[in-house]
């Protein structure tokens, strides 16, 4: 992907790790109209569950998100630390929250978006259940789900939000050849295993983290240290060094769904935006 030509019959999509706080929506600001340009991107999903305050995503938050460039909304187990997510859940075509949840749930699990002459593009997101909190069989949902998304398009993109590197290879096995890519979010740290798997479904562990990388997991690191060594409640508020756009590049051949392409993009915020 990196020869600066777009194929005709190729979506080029990028996906933005797990977005945190006030200086991970600057990178993504600052970074994403570059990006469209150099990869000469169509369409851009990125995680925004920790977008606010380093917890949570509000109406405010994902607005602003949107309004520099994000044309899809994904989230993960944070999804319920902002009470202003349930309007957001209500009101927002763009925004889904894992598909996992109860019958009944507010907002949607799966999205189907379409932007000038592109073909429909489906994002799915969907939450581990491996040391998370309870939630529903997401190899069900994401059966059910599929299914459904592709009676509208043959591009799909999946966000597996979960913690273990097993249960997302194995998420990632499970619907070889039935998405487009399937790429992990939730542990903060990107991961070097990109790869196209046998039925042409893009993969990656982790997209990482667009935020503060001089941190831990984009958190204040004395706080977390402390925590560690006195077991003692600390305030874990967002660091602001070294701030990072984390993501991953996929090419979609547009006629079969079938990835033909990915790259992973890491970008550090020049000093000078990120004291603004």
């Amino acid at each position: 992907m990196s020869d600066g030509l777009r194929r005709l019959s190729a979506v080029r999509l990028l996906f933005i790790g797990d977005i945190v706080g006030k200086p991970g929506r600057k990178a993504v600001r600052y970074f994403l109209p570059r990006l469209r340009e150099s990869l000469r991107l169509d369409f851009v999903v990125a995680n925004g569950e920790n977008s606010a305050g380093g917890s949570g995503i509000t109406p405010s938050t994902a607005k602003e998100i949107f309004e520099t460039g994000v044309d899809v909304i994904t989230c993960g187990d944070h999804l319920w630390d902002q009470r202003e997510v349930v309007s957001l859940m209500n009101s927002e075509s763009r925004f889904v929250r894992p598909a996992n949840y109860p019958a009944g749930t507010p907002g949607q699990g799966f999205c189907v978006q379409q932007i000038g002459d592109l073909p429909p593009i489906g994002v799915l997101n969907l939450q581990g259940q491996t040391f998370m909190k309870p939630i529903e069989n997401p190899f069900f949902a994401a059966d059910e789900a599929v299914e459904e998304l592709q009676k509208q398009t043959n591009i799909i993109f999946v966000d597996m939000h979960a913690e273990t590197t097993s249960e997302k290879i194995a998420m990632g096995r499970y619907l070889d050849g039935r998405v487009s890519a399937v790429v992990g979010t939730h542990t903060h740290v990107q991961t070097a295993d990109e790869q196209i798997f046998p039925g042409g479904t893009a993969f990656l562990c982790d997209a990482g983290c667009t935020g503060p990388q001089e941190s831990i997991l984009g958190r204040e690191i004395e706080p977390i240290i402390k925590r560690f060594l006195t077991y003692q409640p600390q305030r874990f508020g967002v660091a602001s060094k070294r701030v990072t756009l984390n993501a991953v590049a996929i090419e979609i051949d547009e006629s079969t769904g079938k990835a033909i392409g990915i790259e992973r993009v890491s970008e550090i915020l020049p000093d000078s935006q990120s004291e603004e």
